[in-house]
């Protein structure tokens, strides 16, 4: 009986010293986590203790009831950290499909079998199976030939934004409250509870370190899978005709348009516009017009100058998480006044340059034929008429490619237009970005330029420096949108609510007022969410 106190002993005290060594790592379980070996360990010292305790029952008691509370301990935080991992994917699913974005169908199932209300999720699943997987392909270019009376007709709505959120009528009259559409989105209150929950999870130390195992299991899991069947996969491969990494279907996502192309092929049009467009009006200056030579002798600069070091547009060490350095990165030369003239949308000439340079762009995009791209531009919120000028650009310029889609980015910079006077409150942002949006879709030809070049928008995203320190904490409490007149900026979470519910209000609109025949606009509807 010696020699089984000195081994359950030793087993005891090794894992106390696991423990402790433990500690020093945040993100590290004991070594005997997998809950198989837990199991395991426990039933067969159980019934080695079952068996002497006849013999010795306080001292094995006592051992029996250290190793159970030792050992216990990792266990009840593995499945406490499921649970919660359950939860926060039983939040995103209800955001997803609320909001009409589609789903992962094989985390849906996997819900599905853990809550009885599956019928909404299995209509996720159905359309997402009959998605297909071709790339688009035009017969005409969307943008040319369209008449008004092509458009579809109008809805006969009127909308009118309360409180941040847009809300829709069917009477022209938005004072007839009676008249209003059932398009549902997340209440305040819902989504505050629900970022509390999210913010609770993601310091949870169980849960951190549930999700860093899962994540190491999973990468030696792959691992293990290539050791073993890379040669497998391989033969495969050469097996299939016409099909290798060139030519299979490929995206390229978070691509600025205004840096889509590499610099030796910017350095390249701006040398020959020099050339061919010397005499061109390009900029106003102290209200007379410059040319492009006089723009480029005001630099003292010529073509041969030029070169892609002075140019000075690529990204280095310096930019890493240095994010005033890496917008400086998008001025040619270092000057503002080449960005506004070559790659901005909205300039004295309408952004012919920029057309021109991303239509070199997609053509060489074409060529490749299986290579696609995910090109961002940008609406400020600072003006109304942002989204017409931003699709005039589009539709004059006939900027488009069926290997290229628009995902629309919204910088967070409320407190720069605030304190320029540009806008006077928060709510006044917020109509800017989403009511031409909400016209156009009630009355197509509102603005027939915005309705063609919305059918190629897949989705938005919020942008800004996220390691600026933010003063506010978003809660029930925060001011309404059109209270919210300070210069502060509001935080991040503040932007994404009223962002998603003007969305997932948006969608259901498209979806209730646009026929399907209408492939496009359909298909916006489910595809205009925000990243």
């Amino acid at each position: 009986m010696d020699g089984k106190y000195k081994e359950i002993a030793e087993e005891l005290l090794a894992r106390s010293l696991t423990d402790s060594d433990m500690r020093c790592a945040p993100y590290e379980f004991p070594e005997e986590s997998p809950i198989e070996q837990l199991e395991e360990k426990r039933h067969r010292l159980e019934r080695q203790i079952s068996q002497d305790v006849k013999l010795e029952p306080e001292i094995l008691l006592r051992a029996k009831q250290d190793f159970m509370k030792i050992d216990s301990v990792p266990f009840t935080d593995l499945v406490d950290a499921a649970k919660c991992v359950v939860k926060a994917l039983f939040i995103r699913e209800k955001y997803m499909v609320q909001s009409l974005q589609t789903f992962y169908k094989t985390t849906g199932r996997s819900l599905q079998e853990l809550k009885p209300d599956t019928n909404q999720h299995l209509c996720v699943c159905v359309c997402l199976s009959d998605m297909s997987v071709h790339a688009p392909v035009s017969e005409t270019h969307p943008y040319e030939g369209q008449h008004m009376k092509n458009l579809p007709p109008d809805a006969g709505y009127s909308c009118q934004m309360v409180d941040g959120v847009i809300h829709v009528y069917t009477a022209q009259n938005p004072m007839d409250k009676s008249t209003e559409l059932d398009l549902p989105y997340p209440d305040l209150q819902e989504y505050i509870a629900d970022m509390n929950m999210m913010m609770a999870l993601i310091i949870n130390g169980p849960v951190k370190s549930f999700c860093y195992r899962r994540l190491q299991y999973l990468s030696s899991k792959f691992q293990m899978h290539v050791l073993l069947n890379e040669m497998k996969e391989l033969a495969a491969q050469k097996k299939v005709p016409h099909r290798d990494f060139y030519n299979i279907r490929k995206v390229d996502t978070h691509i600025h348009a205004s840096s889509c192309m590499n610099q030796k092929h910017l350095l390249r049009f701006i040398k020959s516009s020099m050339k061919k467009y010397p005499d061109e009006i390009v900029r106003m200056q102290g209200g007379r017009g410059q040319t492009m030579m006089e723009v480029f002798e005001n630099m003292n600069l010529t073509a041969y100058d030029l070169s892609v070091d002075t140019l000075d547009m690529h990204a280095d060490r310096n930019t890493f998480h240095r994010f005033d350095k890496f917008n400086s990165k998008y001025n040619p030369i270092g000057e503002s006044i080449l960005r506004e003239i070559f790659i901005k949308t909205d300039n004295h000439i309408h952004g012919k340059y920029f057309g021109h340079i991303v239509k070199e762009v997609m053509s060489d995009l074409e060529e490749s034929k299986y290579q696609n791209a995910e090109l961002r531009l940008s609406i400020y919120g600072r003006s109304m008429d942002e989204w017409d000028k931003l699709a005039l650009w589009a539709v004059s310029h006939s900027v488009y490619s069926d290997n290229v889609r628009w995902l629309v980015q919204i910088p967070r910079l409320f407190d720069v237009y605030r304190t320029k006077q540009h806008l006077s409150n928060f709510q006044q942002m917020l109509e800017n970005i989403f009511l031409p949006l909400f016209e156009v879709t009630i009355n197509p030809s509102s603005h027939p330029q915005l309705h063609l070049f919305l059918q190629h928008v897949v989705g938005f995203d919020s942008v800004d420096d996220e390691s600026k320190p933010e003063n506010h904490v978003f809660n029930l409490d925060s001011p309404s949108p059109a209270s919210w007149c300070d210069s502060d900026n509001p935080p991040y979470s503040y932007y994404l609510y009223y962002m998603y519910v003007n969305m997932t209000v948006l969608n259901h609109l498209r979806r209730y007022s646009l026929t399907p025949h209408h492939k496009s606009d359909y298909r916006l509807c489910g595809a205009c969410v925000i990243q």
